[in-house]
């Protein structure tokens, strides 16, 4: 049985920084999580969602402090120090005690690959196996096979979108959707700027500001447009019209949603960004504004003289963005961070630029990433023709981990932790991986034919490792779910020396 110490490093090492009754304050956070991953949560569902509490489990993992803290606690260097742990294995016993600092031992090698390489043989996970497994504290790959060639990595590929976009953004940016007011033509302006988890009751709050400025400036009628330049390309994904993702444009609502869901696959806008400038334009009728003709697309003039701020609604810091996205695999809020980040590298926001974006972006943060044939075709992971490799996954996850970049800790504590949240939240609830309940925390990919997994664990000397696992060419989607789940929990066993 697990002691105590085990459970809460688990939680705490990939920084599960914030307390459930934070989260639960926060409301719900959506999902654009893949139909075969909600399928196989559905039953889970109260255990799944934003408190990040157990289902079957009594309670989650208790609130922990940051990644950083943890990493000293255990002992660890950021990556790139060379900082190794001593001494032996552990026994475990009722009471034990968390490791001293440097004193947990990291696996050896040999033993590893005698653990991982059956389970990863497993017929289940298709004809094509890529995995990882790097030691947090060093940097230094424990395991490997075919490490560095490029896979369709289905939603893992969150994790790239989401380094990018805090290393080019910051954690504390946040997404503005401005009005504009064109005193020539006396037009008003609602201008996207690429956040789609703006409400309802933000685009009210934003028309009622709006209505006080015009009453100051003596305005009684305008001629309403919507604005959503910000973004270039097609507004489709590549996989057509889905209910894991709205059209991506600039502005819209409820990411596009047409029923109450707060997340999973729901029905879609097929013009959010109308619906949105309808809200609004409908809550400046209420205010006693006149309003002639129907809301319109249109540009507004950038100059300052021409074109003058009323009103501004903000998002949520990025880094809370990040974290929403990773817990449920939100589709939106990807391609959306995606854009963000071509915006900031000065390229087009449409799919190939920011490809581009993110690749450029990551490549200049860290030079050692191995990029070589990765392609990032969307943020999202929906696109099949994307390909990350296994290594470049734990490496990012190794510079999200490092206490000297503490930018990027939203990466981590968005992580889903098994049994107990997100798209993680239905899984590790058999006799083969429940062992690596509440310690194994990694994002989830399913498309038809690909499953993948990565993320962190503590194992069981309490050595924090980063791992990959990916399976291409699988037929059978639970089966796969189940064998790449036993691969962490091996992780979470093992001393391996």
């Amino acid at each position: 049985m697990r002691d105590t110490w085990r459970v809460a490093a688990g939680s705490a090492a990939a920084g599960l920084a914030v307390a459930v009754t934070a989260v639960a304050v926060a409301g719900p956070w959506d999902s654009g999580q893949r139909t075969a991953e909600r399928a196989r949560a559905a039953s889970w569902d109260r255990g799944s969602g934003a408190d990040h509490t157990g289902a079957g489990l009594a309670g989650g993992p208790a609130p922990a402090p940051s990644a950083a803290e943890v990493l000293t606690a255990l002992g660890a260097a950021p990556a790139g120090e060379g900082r190794e742990g001593r001494g032996g294995r552990g026994e475990e016993a009722a009471g034990e005690a968390a490791p001293e600092p440097g004193e947990a031992p990291a696996p050896d090698p040999a033993a590893l690959a005698d653990v991982l390489r059956p389970l990863l043989e497993d017929g289940v996970l298709g004809t094509l196996r890529t995995a990882s497994v790097v030691d947090v504290a060093t940097g230094r790959e424990l395991y490997g096979a075919r490490a560095g060639r490029g896979v369709a990595p289905a939603s893992t590929v969150k994790i790239a979108t989401a380094v990018a976009a805090l290393s080019a953004l910051g954690p504390d940016h946040r997404i503005p959707t401005r009005v504009v007011w064109d005193a020539d033509g006396e037009r008003i302006f609602l201008v996207g700027g690429g956040d789609p988890t703006v409400t309802p009751a933000a685009l009210r709050r934003l028309a009622d500001a709006t209505a006080r400025e015009l009453r100051e400036r003596g305005v009684k009628r305008v001629e309403p447009a919507y604005d959503v330049s910000l973004y270039s390309g097609p507004v489709r994904h590549p996989i057509g019209p889905n209910e894991n993702i709205a059209p991506v444009v600039a502005l819209m609502v409820n990411e596009g949603r047409l029923d109450d869901s707060t997340r999973g696959p729901a029905p879609r806008s097929g013009d959010p960004a109308r619906d949105a400038a309808g809200i609004f334009t409908d809550r400046l009728r209420e205010r006693g504004v006149g309003i002639e003709g129907p809301e319109r697309p249109g540009r507004a003039r950038k100059a300052p003289q021409d074109a003058e701020e009323l009103a501004v609604h903000r998002s949520a810091p990025l880094a809370e963005l990040v974290e929403r996205m990773m817990v449920h695999s939100d589709n939106d809020i990807a391609e959306a961070l995606f854009r963000q980040t071509a915006v900031a590298r000065g390229e087009p926001a449409s799919f190939a630029g920011a490809g581009r974006a993110v690749r450029a972006q990551l490549a200049g943060y860290d030079r050692t990433l191995p990029l070589k044939g990765a392609r990032f075709a969307d943020g999202s992971g929906l696109d099949r023709s994307g390909r990350v490799s296994a290594g470049l996954l734990t490496r990012l996850l190794v510079l999200a981990a490092d206490p000297a970049r503490p930018e990027l800790r939203s990466a981590l504590t968005g992580l889903p932790v098994a049994r107990f949240s997100g798209t993680l939240g239905g899984r590790y609830d058999d006799e083969a991986t429940r062992a690596g309940a509440g310690l194994v925390r990694a994002k989830t990919g399913t498309l038809t034919g690909i499953n993948t997994l990565a993320g962190t664990v503590v194992d069981a000397d309490g050595r924090l490792l980063a791992f990959a696992f990916t399976a291409s060419g699988t037929t059978d989607r639970y089966g796969a779910h189940e064998a790449l789940d036993r691969l962490a929990t091996a992780l979470a066993d093992c001393g391996c020396r």
